[in-house]
């Protein structure tokens, strides 16, 4: 093009490149302001990187149990297993005890009888990954469904949710799925969701009152990457991207009231939910963990009674289902962001879930 010389490309340049750091300076603005207006009134000017001292929080005097894969010897050969441990990392127990298969992605029913949970097993020479459940004790294990995964409870603990596999061949690869199931355990009947184009979704959740799905969806659907709110009951599939609900794996507290998901590999998030306006919203959005950039912060869930969130952290590493994580722990937060570690062998210690069980002795 005549009269487009260097100096022209030039000026363009500086002034295309300094349009995108005012564009990228009011964004950022735009991101933090809510997370720093919420820590400011919980009176925290700045979150701390690394894990309180354990006897910050009083978990010992909290009446519930975690349960969480981990990668570590049985038998004397090294696999996948369910560990319980009580709510400071103590009285640890292996539910599964299982050689020859890995089990992960465990989710304690809300009556706290029963754990549905992922297998990577063996079947006709193949690997594939499976949904069971079982009891909470380890006992009374059942096959839910095959080529399945990341499965949930309904809020009365009779039925199952699950995502079906995208493909016949194994993958670890977490948007890997296509349709949401229900599976009753009383009837033994498989339902496909009414939705039928649901797909590339990973992490749901099932919201108290059994009306909606929370889920990250990757690559489908018409998004490139965001958390929804779905119908359980109906079509609706809603972005939350408008909240600042952006990330991954996302969870609601057990009145439906409050929602946690992971905001990038680095920072947890909170928000008020609301599921019962015309449609989902989310207001109050702020951070209340947030790591150092060699360390990751993942898989957020709540505890019964909403005090305490459980999460996973550790050293840079694969963060998804049945992936190795050396150094990884659990680890605990109340909702002002003070947080501790509660298991310290680093056994890939991941996806933790609570239970609501209680104890005699607890």
């Amino acid at each position: 093009m005549k009269g487009y010389n260097m100096t022209s490309r030039i000026r363009i340049a500086r002034s295309s490149l300094l349009g995108q750091i005012v564009r990228a300076f009011l964004v950022l603005a735009f991101t933090l302001v809510p997370a720093n207006d919420a820590l400011s009134e919980s009176g925290q000017t700045e979150l701390r990187k690394t894990p309180y001292p354990p006897g910050e929080l009083k978990l010992e005097a909290v009446p519930f149990k975690i349960v969480y894969e981990t990668y570590r010897q049985t038998n004397g050969k090294e696999n996948w297993e369910l560990y319980l441990i009580n709510a400071d990392g103590s009285n640890p127990v292996n539910l599964t005890n299982t050689a020859d298969a890995d089990e992960l992605y465990p989710h304690a029913s809300p009556d706290g009888s029963k754990i549905c949970f992922s297998v990577d097993e063996q079947v006709g020479g193949q690997k594939i990954r499976n949904v069971y459940y079982m009891n909470v004790d380890g006992t009374g294990r059942q096959k839910v469904a095959d080529n399945a995964r990341q499965a949930c409870w309904s809020p009365d603990s009779k039925t199952i949710t699950y995502l079906k596999g995208e493909f016949e061949r194994y993958t670890t690869t977490d948007y890997a799925t296509k349709g949401i199931f229900f599976y009753n355990l009383e009837s033994r009947k498989h339902i496909e969701h009414q939705n039928k184009g649901l797909h590339h979704l990973y992490n749901i959740c099932r919201s108290p009152d059994g009306n909606w799905f929370l889920a990250t969806v990757h690559g489908g659907m018409g998004f490139k990457h965001a958390i929804l709110a779905i119908e359980a009951n109906g079509p609706g599939v809603f972005d939350l991207t408008k909240y600042q609900v952006t990330g991954c794996r996302p969870d609601c507290n057990f009145d439906g009231h409050r929602i946690t998901w992971g905001a990038t590999d680095w920072d947890l998030c909170l928000g008020n939910l609301d599921l019962t306006s015309p449609t989902p919203k989310v207001t109050d959005v702020r951070r209340f963990v947030k790591c150092e950039k060699k360390y990751e912060v993942y898989h957020t869930d709540f505890s019964p009674d909403g005090k305490y969130i459980a999460f996973s952290y550790g050293p840079e590493s694969n963060e998804m289902v049945g992936c190795k994580a050396p150094g990884w722990n659990i680890c605990v937060s109340d909702l002002t962001g003070k947080w501790v570690q509660i298991t310290n062998d680093g056994n890939h210690n991941k996806e933790p879930d609570w239970v609501p069980i209680r104890t005699s002795s607890r």
